[in-house]
Parts: C-alpha cells; structure tokens; sequence
C-alpha cells in the first residue's frame, strides 16, 4: 500500500514496471509508469482517450503587434541612426555585437517611435545628442554628481603638534635627543607605541609612530613637549592625530561689512565672526578663510572655509545649509567640491608631488635653486660668494648679514623665491591642467634653446 498517493486504476505498477523497454533508464521507467493517466472514455473508438476540450481563444497566441507602414525616408533615417550607434562592449565568447539594422530596430515599436520623434522635432542632432534626449525622456540618463566636500585623510600613524615657528626651530635642533626621551617616557608608561622619527612642518611638529597613539599616548607627548626647555608652552596647542579636511563656502556675505565704508572683508573678520556663532563651537579650522567677490561689479562675497573633520563628513553634515548672522545679513553655509590643489615639494620646490614622494637626490635651495638646504644659504650660496672674475666684480655677503641679491624662482624663472605667492604657478595651485601644460611649455622652450646653441656651435 502506497500512502499518501493515489493512482488511477489504469496503471498496472507490478506487471510493467520492469518490462517496458521503450525507456532507457530506470529514472525514466519510474517517471513514466507513475505519471497519473486520463481514463479511456467507453465511447472513444480503439480506446484511444479523448483530448480535453480547450477554447480557442487560449490555444491561439495572438499575433505581434505589426508596425504602421513608413515611408522611404523613415526607414533611411532610423537605418542611418542605428548603424551610426557604436557596438556594444559585450564580452562574450562571439565579441561583440554589430550595431542595430532597420529590421531589428522595429522590433521595439515603443523606442523606434521615440528615437523618430525626436530626430523630427530637431533634424540637426546628431546621433550622440539624440541618445543623450531618448535617455532623459526614458529616464535613463545618469545622475548628476554629488559634491565631495570631505578629503581621504593622512596616514593616523602620526600625532601632529601645532606651535609657533620660533619653537619649530628651537624644537628641531635636538630631534634624536627627543625621540629617544619620548620612547623612554613610552616604555616606563608600558605603552605599545614608538616614535620612529620626527618631521618639522612650518608651523607644526609631527611625530610618526609605529601604531595608533591613544589618549593616554596623546597626553604623554602633551606633557613631554610643553615641560621641554626648548619651546614655549603658551604657543604650543595640543596634540591630536590627522584628520580628514572638508571645504565648505558661505554666501550671503557682504564684500563691504560696513557702511560708507570701503573696507573689505578680511580673514581676521571672518575668524572673529565664526568665534562669536555657537554652530562653530566644536570646529576647527584647517586654514586660515579666504575672502573672494562674487564679480568684479558686486559688493557680495564668498567666503571659503577649510575645517578638519573625519572621513564620514560628520562635522560638514552638521553645517551644510544652516544659517547664522553677520550683522544685519544672514549668511548660509554651502558645500564646497574638494580641491586640495597641487602640492608642492619642499625638497627640490617643483609642484605636482610631495617631500616623501621627491626623487631627486640631496635638496635645493629655494632661494637661488642651489643643491643645499635653504636654510644653508647664506654659507653655500653662490650669491653671496666674492666673484673677482666677473663685470662688475661681486663682493662677499658680510657674515651675519642676510643675503639680499635677487632671487631666481626654479619654476617661472621670476625675480622671487620658489614659494612666494607672487610665483603665477601659486596663483594656480588649484589648477593641475595649467601648471602642467606651463612645464611643458618651459620643457619645449630649453630643448629649442639647447638646439639652436647646438646648430650655432657647428
């Protein structure tokens, strides 16, 4: 007895099991010998069943839709639209795709109609902006951009200490004598972290560790740094790990804060502005504001404010589109695209990389583009050296005095240092394009030089 199943009293599981040859396998045997069957009816002639009955309607598939007849001219422009299309990029085993012909494109009443629309109603389109139109009436058409205001910051294996540049050059003199203090203060603290090295920046001091510091870690170099004889511990601020920078803007600003007055706006205006707004409390700024005009004719300005914030934008999420007061003015504040700009190397002083990535060897004087350090260029100097040999002759710089001949910039070959901000490759810092374009015009313009100096020495 077989539960849970029952079969029709036509199907015989003993006797045929086993002696139907017409299936191969077992499986099929099986399969078939237990598919319920339609009992023969007693009228049907050599008991052959009957087909059940089905009305015609779902037999019947219906036919395509056929397309309405076109004229010769239609058929030339959708053949032409489709046979300008590129291929598709399909990776498939056969490569890919040929474009589309006339007989495959009217496959798809709905998008040949539209495509014949739009190439009626502007016939001088060509076949790109005709895509570019079908994909924003489909809603295809990809989504505008979103603005990245927060940068990927730097590497957290380091505690930056801002301070003063007087207690940068009084902190750099001894810097193996600080490492090995620090480490010493680390291990009597059984702490986990070492300080491999120490880097000076212009207004800052930066510790590169071999992990994350920790509070208790942070709080050790505060104490170690402010105690030292070297520096003043009013002008140095506390330690803190690198933080990811966000670029934000506020307008609504006017260029002329005060009436009958034709004072401008300045950074100082604006930092004493953010101190006094409480939705700045808890924001740091990570470079001094920059003041612009909206145009040359209007009396509004943008303001751009750079603050340190983490990768998530938490701090810029807080800001965005909230409103404060300037006097009598409401101010909004605005996300800003990221745009760091193009760094510069303080070791050969060319833009487009950075110190560590520098692959020059020794460094350059940004003065005179000397091979010394440019805090060595009163000694080095080639300026400052007596030179009898020349007209007029050159006297020797007096010691202890600074060098005051004319500097050579290294970039733009201008009577300025190569990081003064009148160099035109600062005033384009922002701009990667121009800067590389103006090296390789100055590159094309040594190579002449160098080729014509060859031809007149032959």
């Amino acid at each position: 007895m077989w539960y849970g199943t029952s079969f029709p009293q036509s199907i015989n599981l003993v006797g045929t099991l086993y002696t139907d040859n017409k299936s191969k396998t077992l499986r099929e045997k099986i399969s078939v010998k237990f598919t319920p069957r339609i009992a023969p009816s007693p009228n049907s002639k050599n008991n052959k069943p009957v087909p059940k009955m089905v009305p015609a309607s779902i037999n019947k598939v219906p036919p395509p839709l056929l397309l309405p007849a076109k004229s010769a001219k239609e058929v030339n422009t959708i053949s032409k639209y489709f046979q300008n299309q590129k291929p598709s990029n399909d990776k498939s085993k056969d490569g890919p795709k040929p474009s589309k012909s006339y007989a495959q494109a009217s496959k798809n009443n709905v998008s040949t109609a539209e495509v014949l629309k739009i190439k009626k109603t502007f016939p001088t389109l060509n076949v790109a902006k005709i895509d570019q139109v079908n994909n924003i009436v489909n809603g295809t058409s990809k989504p505008k951009p979103r603005i990245q205001t927060t940068t990927k910051g730097l590497l957290r294996k380091q505690v930056i200490i801002p301070m003063s540049k007087d207690n940068v050059d009084a902190f750099i003199k001894n810097l193996s004598l600080h490492v090995s203090n620090i480490n010493r203060q680390f291990r009597n603290a059984k702490s986990e972290i070492l300080v491999d090295y120490i880097r000076a920046e212009p207004l800052d001091i930066t510790m590169v560790t071999n992990k994350v510091a920790q509070s208790l870690d942070l709080i050790l170099i505060d104490q170690y740094v402010k105690n030292s004889s070297d520096v003043n511990a009013l002008q140095v601020e506390e330690p803190r790990l690198p933080k990811s920078k966000s670029y934000l803007k506020t307008i609504g600003i006017p260029y002329y804060p005060h009436t009958n007055s034709q004072e401008r706006l300045t950074s100082s205006d604006i930092e004493s502005i953010l101190k006094q707004n409480q939705i700045f409390d808890n924001v740091l700024l990570a470079s001094k504001p920059r003041v612009i005009k909206v145009l040359s004719k209007s009396d509004m300005s943008i303001v751009w404010i750079d603050i340190w914030d983490v990768q998530s934008g938490t701090n810029t999420k807080m800001l965005i589109n909230r409103c404060f007061n300037v006097g009598k003015y409401i101010a909004t504040i605005r996300g800003a695209n990221m745009n760091p700009g193009v760094s510069q190397c303080k070791n050969c002083w060319k833009w487009g990389h950075t110190t560590f990535s520098c692959r020059i060897q020794g460094s350059k004087c940004v003065k005179c583009n000397g091979p010394h350090k440019s805090e060595n260029h009163r000694e080095f100097g080639w300026c400052c050296k007596a030179n009898d040999k020349i007209n007029p002759p050159r006297l020797e710089t007096k010691k202890g005095d600074p060098c005051s001949h004319t500097f050579k910039c290294l970039n733009c070959h201008g009577d300025h240092q190569a990081d003064s901000n009148a160099c035109p490759f600062w005033w384009h810092h922002f701009n990667r394009e121009w800067q590389m374009k103006k090296y390789s015009e100055i590159c094309e313009n040594r190579l002449k030089s160098i080729r014509s100096e060859g031809n007149t020495a032959n």
